[in-house]
C-alpha cells in the first residue's frame, strides 16, 4: 500500500461548523467538475440545507504552513440501508438527509483537491479524516456513491462492465475506487442513476460547449455516460452512473 506523499502534519482540517467563512475560499476546486455537474436539481435544491443541517460533516483540508484551503469534502447522515443501496445513490443520500427520516449511515458525497496539490496522496488523507468524522458521531457505517476518476475516458463502456476492471494486483482500475479499496471499502453494486441533469438543448450546448444538430446520444467531456438529446422535444438529459463503496467503521 502506498503512503500518502503529504505529511499529516502539514495538514489540519476544520469544518464548516467551525469556520463557514472558508466555504467562499474553495473556488479552485469548484472549477475542475464539468459545467453541467453544477445543475443536478437535488444537489442544487440541498446543498445549502445539508450544511446547515450537518455543518460536522462538510469540512476543509488547509495546508498548515500556508494556510490555504487545499480540499474540501462534504457527507451527509442519511437514512440508507447499507445492505439495500438503490441505483439513485448521490440523489438520494442527499433527499433521504434532509427528510426527516432517522439516520442509519453517512454517506460521502465528495471529496475535491486543489488542481495544484493533486497526486501528493491528500484525497486518501480526507477520506480518513471522512471515516474519523463518522465514527466519532457514532456511526458505523460510511458509504459513498463514488464516481470513477477516469470513467470519463470510457463514456460508452456500461457502468457495470467498468466496475469490475482491475490492475495486476488484483486493485480496482479506477484511481478513485482504489482509494476507497485501499481504506478498507468493498465494492458492493452500482448506482446506475446516481444523478440525473435535464436541461434545454440550448442549456446543454452552453453546458457541454458543443452543438447538438439532431436528435441522439452524445459524448461530451467530463460526462460518465452519453447524453441524450431531443430536438424536437427541447430536451437534453444525462444520467451519472457512480459505484456504491462501503467502508465498515467498527
Amino acid at each position: 500500500m502506498s503512503e500518502p506523499v503529504v505529511p499529516s502534519e502539514r495538514v489540519r482540517f476544520t469544518t464548516y461548523a467551525e469556520a463557514p467563512q472558508l466555504a467562499d475560499e474553495t473556488e479552485p476546486m469548484d472549477g475542475s467538475w464539468p459545467a453541467f455537474m453544477r445543475h443536478d436539481p437535488v444537489g442544487v435544491a440541498g446543498w445549502w440545507a445539508f450544511h446547515e443541517r450537518h455543518p460536522a460533516f462538510q469540512f476543509y483540508a488547509v495546508d498548515v504552513e500556508s494556510g490555504i484551503v487545499i480540499g474540501k469534502a462534504n457527507a451527509v447522515p442519511t437514512a440508507l440501508d447499507p445492505d439495500r443501496l438503490s441505483e439513485r445513490g448521490w440523489d438520494e443520500a442527499i433527499e433521504r438527509s434532509l427528510g426527516g427520516e432517522p439516520a442509519t449511515v453517512v454517506s460521502a458525497l465528495q471529496i475535491n483537491v486543489h488542481p495544484e496539490r493533486r497526486g501528493e496522496g491528500l484525497s486518501g488523507l480526507m477520506l480518513a479524516e471522512m471515516r474519523r468524522v463518522a465514527t466519532v458521531h457514532g456511526y458505523s457505517e460510511l458509504v459513498a456513491p463514488v464516481r470513477p476518476r477516469v470513467k470519463e475516458r470510457y463514456p460508452l463502456t456500461p457502468i457495470e462492465r467498468y466496475v469490475h476492471w482491475a490492475t495486476a494486483e488484483g486493485l480496482p482500475f479506477d484511481p478513485w475506487l482504489r482509494v476507497h479499496a485501499r481504506a478498507g471499502a468493498e465494492t458492493v453494486g452500482v448506482c446506475a442513476r446516481s444523478m440525473t441533469i435535464p436541461g434545454t438543448v440550448a442549456e446543454w450546448e452552453e453546458w457541454a460547449q458543443m452543438r447538438f444538430p439532431e436528435s441522439g446520444e452524445y459524448v461530451v467531456q467530463g460526462a460518465l455516460s452519453p447524453v441524450t438529446i431531443d430536438v424536437e422535444a427541447d430536451h437534453g438529459l444525462y444520467v451519472e452512473p457512480n459505484v456504491w463503496m462501503r467502508h465498515r467503521l467498527a
